[in-house]
């Protein structure tokens, strides 16, 4: 017999356009069987998303139907989802920091003792599922205070919880280090031998033959075929979903660092909670050097790109860029520095989401003399030139460059975003997760430009969770570990992987003097 015919989920023929016309799924066939980790991939634009939204309640098709156990179903709502045993884990976290781990599990579904939470059932139930699926969590934890790989399995918890028994996982390995992400695949394993089916979405072509049985590949709404991960390699895989060879390794020569552009001395920023988010740290970041800042997240990463930018503010400590102190400059006047900012948000800071892509494009100078008229008002030929020429370069997916961002896929809302930053001859850039949550082809392109706009003279600070980008793009690395920097490695090339794990866990650290001189003059 044959997996197709003992597919336990069947999703046939399905097509969804969305009103402005883009076709998002066409025809698709998508199906997993009972106890397999099947991975699903393609481009950012490709449909991968708008299907598994289908699959959760989040989005409704024109065509087609989904089979459950041979029965059809109507997916109306992901709590009819739910119902019928099929939850998702999404990439960004939906839970709520300040609870503890017990009461975000049962969020929803509480156990009550008269009208208030009854904790310690919630605490037992936490505890309970906890052991069952050896994803070991403490029930009585905040969750502020866990780290990203513990967050993770109280995601997965609360999707079992629910009774899931077919897990949608999207990107769950984003965040994570190479030794929280092997924990996180014994586990997803160890679920696939208790008789769970997990759909697996990644743009990391490494993990998805690491982890899965067989895998659907997507290109431009369609389903390329279905494969034995066994059978095919990681550049075929990107092939399938490209349409082209990609080049997955980053290609560049070595750096010839000059003046440095961005100093960092003595920097002290105190968070919300009244920590040190960021504790007395220096670096510098040289023109025609890309440094690299590794760390598992929530370690004063966010809380320096902000201080950097003129997101937040710094308690102590100086910050100067071409030689100018930022204390008191406004985000314009960091800007007009010279500095260019791909945040890690691309949607709450990186882009206005009702604007058109043109509007977005081109927001960072609408005031400049090219753009206007002698009458002050905007000249939209001129505008829609500059945006033609961006969507082209940077191969934005679009119906046209008036489209609304937002109805852009989130790959493409990125290459908007990375697109007006690389185009503003920058002197700095500070590149915050630049590729994450999108496909090799845009990660390629993305990579490839940071090194372009590196030669050219730009000093790039490229912060990222994944450590094959930091550590093939970067030509030196500083490791933040509980506010501080912990290591520093002169040549990024020198250290392995699962060493430099160790430092951003914390479970290694070097010393004052190995650390050296971070700050150059």
């Amino acid at each position: 017999m044959s997996e197709e015919a003992d597919a336990i989920l069947k999703m046939e023929n399905i097509t969804k356009v969305y009103p402005n016309g883009i076709i998002a799924n066409k025809g698709v066939n998508f199906s997993v069987t009972a106890g397999e980790i099947h991975g699903l991939v393609g481009e950012n634009g490709a449909g991968k998303t708008t299907l598994m939204q289908i699959l959760f309640g989040l989005n409704h098709p024109e065509k087609g139907k989904i089979l459950l156990e041979g029965r059809e179903i109507t997916i109306g709502n992901p709590n009819a989802a739910i119902a019928y045993g099929i939850g998702m884990v999404h990439q960004h976290f939906m839970l709520v920091p300040s609870l503890s781990v017990a009461e975000n599990l049962v969020m929803g579904v509480e156990p009550r003792k008269g009208l208030k939470l009854d904790t310690a059932e919630a605490i037992r139930i936490t505890e309970e599922l906890s052991e069952k699926y050896n994803l070991n969590v403490d029930a009585r934890s905040a969750v502020r205070d866990l780290p990203v790989g513990t967050k993770q399995k109280v995601e997965i918890l609360k999707a079992l919880h629910r009774g899931a028994r077919i897990l949608i996982l999207d990107e769950p390995t984003a965040v994570l280090t190479p030794q929280e992400t092997d924990e996180l695949f014994d586990e997803l394993k160890l679920l696939k031998d208790q008789g769970n089916t997990i759909i697996f979405i990644s743009h990391k072509l490494n993990e998805i033959k690491a982890l899965c049985d067989r895998v659907t590949i997507m290109r431009s709404g369609k389903s390329q075929g279905v494969f034995d991960v066994a059978d095919v390699s990681e550049q075929d895989i990107s092939r399938l979903m490209v349409g082209r060879d990609v080049i997955l390794q980053v290609e560049k020569e070595p750096a010839v660092p000059k003046e440095a552009v961005l100093q960092v001395k003595d920097l002290t920023i105190v968070n919300r909670f009244r920590k040190h988010a960021v504790d007395d740290i220096s670096f510098s970041v040289r023109k025609g050097e890309i440094l690299g800042i590794a760390g598992v997240e929530g370690n004063g990463q966010r809380e320096l790109v902000e201080a950097l930018t003129g997101l937040g503010k710094y308690a102590a400590g100086d910050i100067s860029i071409t030689g100018k102190d930022i204390k008191k400059l406004s985000i314009r006047g960091i800007r007009d520095l010279g500095t260019s900012h791909i945040p890690e948000d691309r949607m709450t800071y990186g882009c206005a989401a009702d604007l058109s892509i043109e509007m977005n494009l081109i927001s960072y100078k609408h005031d400049h003399p090219d753009l206007n008229r002698k009458s002050f008002l905007m000249d939209m030929n001129a505008i829609r030139d500059v945006s033609r020429e961006l969507v082209e370069e940077y191969r934005i997916l679009c119906s046209t460059p008036q489209q609304e961002v937002r109805r852009l896929s989130g790959g493409n809302i990125q290459k908007v975003v990375v697109a007006r930053e690389f185009s503003s001859d920058p002197k700095l850039i500070i590149a915050d997760q630049p590729t994450r949550g999108i496909d090799v082809g845009a990660t390629e392109f993305i990579r490839k430009r940071l090194v372009e706009l590196r030669d050219e003279g730009s000093a790039v600070l490229l912060i990222s969770a994944d450590l094959n980008e930091v550590m093939e793009l970067s030509d030196s690395l500083i490791v933040m570990y509980g506010g501080k920097i912990t290591a520093y490695i002169e040549d990024a090339s020198s250290i392995s992987e699962e060493k430099l794990g160790l430092y951003m866990l914390g479970l290694e650290s070097q010393s004052e003097d190995e650390i050296g001189r971070v700050c150059h003059d």
